[in-house]
């Protein structure tokens, strides 16, 4: 890592991780004021939480140049579907934590330079939009409720954190090709800016795709899952005072692609724009606001006649929020947090369902609503010489209003018109931990936390299909609970060897599943509880050019029912694995070197909440090199899936999808 990309680390808080230091008290007034880009410096208790990092050169050294890809080293990091953004449908890219199920709703809480990332509708993660050279690094904390972070990070919490010129540099680019004709393009120019700096960036994916169905059940109609997105962002950042800077973000990214059959064609477009200070001083503050457009578009085939039975034209959504907060100087033993944060998200879907034999108009729908949640949050860290403890507390005043939906025949005549009662209450969280550093080597930690989460617009309100399956939406559902305790050991027993384990205990109460009813109908339920009990352990080896990284976790996650969903009482939650792991070992035997592989195993898990279409667990080897050319250019050689694994991705009834198949690219980069 780069001198000032390790000084970005240091000042995001990342230091405390990375270098074994903590930028607390007379340290941090020590330290000089850099114009970064971050925002304000972890404090003490930090580590009681379990996080792991994952640096820049991780992030830019992965075999598909994805960022879900980055995020899958970390154990227990899991999308709804085990696929990646090239290759699934954007409403199905929801991401938990710790095995903790679900539906395409995200139970984890991602945030970009503060911003959370979700769709305001529907939850869900625009991948495509998030580059991993963007990036400085990613902090990865699972579990730890909601805290200072806002409702939402039931599962835990993932920081990405904008890297900044120097370690940019004036220029860099790669512009790759894979063995099926398609190509990976992006480029950055970043430059200072009187006492700040500007970054300019884009991305441009493009491809035919491969085809998800087995051969054994393609048909004529069957396509492959093309995909062409592109995303593009401006951020600039500038010293008001000595000890305030003014960070601003502008992201742009629309997103295109087919999956299964031609003409089921699904569109993610996207537009947002932030406002950050961030003031280091005595008082030190950091005030966020943003603004955030989305929309959605998606059209289903039948699976018998292959042309269109519903047309979701158009899913508008909005999401503004914002967030304060303040570090009065109350001593050196002390960093105390007080803050606010908001969050408002309004949408709506109007959608054609159509006759697949005649094409004729059958319904038309339309439904949507407003969520809002206000948060008020304070936490006290107070050091005991080798004793760190924490503790804080969260009320949350949310809103679920303005909810609607309505149907109308093909003569336009009403079916269904429902305007659903406001909804609105106070909600209550506390966390709070221990770290011990019992000799510079060791570390022991302890924490125990409540977390929040609201319905989404979408599991209100919105009924879809996935033939032959009818969800049906529920507007009455609850908001989901987190309750959890961790304890863990942080090992370094020599100079660049860092372990770790945690064990954790979990239960989200109230969970939101998709509950079956009979064959061909499910509908969207608060279950009684997930529960996830388990270990996850961590590696990290540095040794002259040899660099391994390595991460596991078994869940024993259950899921519990009572009345129409006493079905599934005791089942493993869909979409959920016992085992997960995944290993690298890199060498950078000289200068502009990278030679790294990548095995990842997901164990066998369940399509559905009944455990009746199981996918089978897959293990998988990627390949990364790059090596020096002339001057700052240099190649790149990429493989995925290079053993050629069978990835089962969706199982219903049979009727299957499939993973990224064996990839090779090839391409050249600059300035990295």
């Amino acid at each position: 890592m780069s001198d000032a990309a390790t000084r970005a680390f240091r000042w995001a808080g990342f230091g405390g991780l990375l270098l074994g230091t903590l930028p607390t008290g007379a340290a941090a007034e020590e330290q000089p004021i850099i114009v970064t880009g971050t925002g304000l410096p972890d404090t003490p208790a930090t580590p009681a939480y379990d996080s792991q990092i994952i640096d820049r050169e991780r992030l830019t050294a992965t075999a598909s140049g994805r960022i879900e890809d980055a995020l899958a080293s970390v154990a227990g990091f899991q999308q709804f579907r085990r696929t990646d953004s090239r290759a699934s449908n954007p409403s199905a890219q929801g991401i938990t934590l710790r095995a903790l199920g679900g539906n395409a709703t995200s139970r984890a809480l991602m945030l970009l330079d503060g911003v959370p990332v979700a769709d305001p509708f529907f939850g869900y993660i625009p991948l495509s939009a998030l580059a991993p050279e963007r990036l400085a690094g990613i902090r990865v904390t699972r579990g730890g409720g909601s805290g200072p972070f806002g409702a939402g990070a039931l599962a835990g919490t993932i920081e990405l954190i904008s890297a900044d010129a120097a370690t940019l540099g004036p220029v860099s680019g790669q512009l790759l090709i894979d063995d099926r004709g398609e190509t990976e393009a992006g480029a950055t120019l970043a430059a200072p800016l009187g006492g700040g700096f500007a970054v300019v960036s884009g991305r441009w994916d493009r491809g035919r795709g491969f085809y998800t169905t087995p051969a054994d059940q393609r048909g004529p109609a069957t396509a492959r899952a093309a995909y062409e997105s592109w995303s593009a962002q401006v951020r600039l950042v500038a010293p008001l005072t000595d000890t305030v800077e003014l960070q601003a973000r502008g992201l742009a990214f629309d997103d295109r692609r087919t999956l299964r059959f031609a003409g089921a064609d699904s569109t993610s477009e996207g537009q947002e724009a932030s406002l950050r200070l961030v003031g280091r001083g005595d008082w030190a503050f950091d005030l966020l606001g943003y603004v955030q457009a989305r929309n959605f578009t998606n059209i289903v085939l039948s699976s018998s006649s292959f042309r269109p039975v519903l047309d979701q034209r158009n899913t508008p959504s909005t999401g503004i929020g914002g967030k304060f907060e303040l570090r009065p100087p109350v001593g050196g033993a002390h960093v105390l947090r007080l803050g606010a944060d908001y969050r408002r998200s309004d949408g709506e879907l109007f959608e054609t369902a159509l006759n697949g034999m005649t094409g004729a108009v059958t319904e038309r729908r339309n439904a949507g609503g407003t969520n809002s949640d206000l948060g008020l949050f304070v936490e006290d860290d107070w050091t005991l010489g080798a004793l760190t403890l924490t503790a804080g507390a969260r009320a949350d005043r949310y809103s679920i209003a303005d909810g609607f939906y309505s149907a109308r025949d093909g003569a336009n005549l009403p079916l269904v018109d429902e305007n659903f009662a406001n909804r609105s209450g106070w909600e209550g969280s506390l966390r709070g931990g221990a770290v011990w550093r019992v000799t510079p080597a060791l570390r022991l930690r302890a924490a125990a936390y409540s977390g929040l989460r609201l319905p989404t617009l979408n599991e209100l309100y919105r009924p879809f299909v996935v033939f032959p399956v009818t969800t049906e939406a529920n507007a009455a559902l609850r908001n989901e609970r987190l309750k959890g305790y961790e304890t863990g050991v942080d090992l370094t027993p020599a100079r660049g060897v860092d372990l770790a384990l945690t064990l954790f205990d979990n239960r989200v109460e109230d969970a939101v599943a998709n509950v079956t009813l009979t064959p061909t109908l499910r509908q969207r339920q608060n279950i009684d509880a997930i529960e996830a009990r388990g270990v996850e352990l961590s590696a990290g080896i540095r040794r002259g050019i040899v660099r391994f990284e390595g991460s596991a976790a078994y869940t024993d996650a259950v899921a519990r029912g009572s009345g129409a969903a006493a079905a599934l009482d005791g089942m493993r939650p869909a979409q959920t694995p016992r085992w997960a792991a995944s290993a690298t070992l890199s060498l950078a035997p000289a200068a502009g070197w990278t030679l790294a592989g990548t095995l990842r195993h997901v164990g066998r898990q369940y399509e559905d909440d009944l455990e009746s279409d199981a996918l089978p667990a897959a293990t998988v080897l990627d390949l990364y090199a790059a090596m020096p050319l002339a001057g700052r250019f240099g190649l790149v050689l990429r493989g995925e899936n290079v053993a050629g694994t069978r990835i089962v991705t969706r199982n219903q009834d049979g009727s299957i999808d499939l993973g990224t198949p064996r990839t090779l690219w090839v391409g050249l980069r600059v300035g990295y």
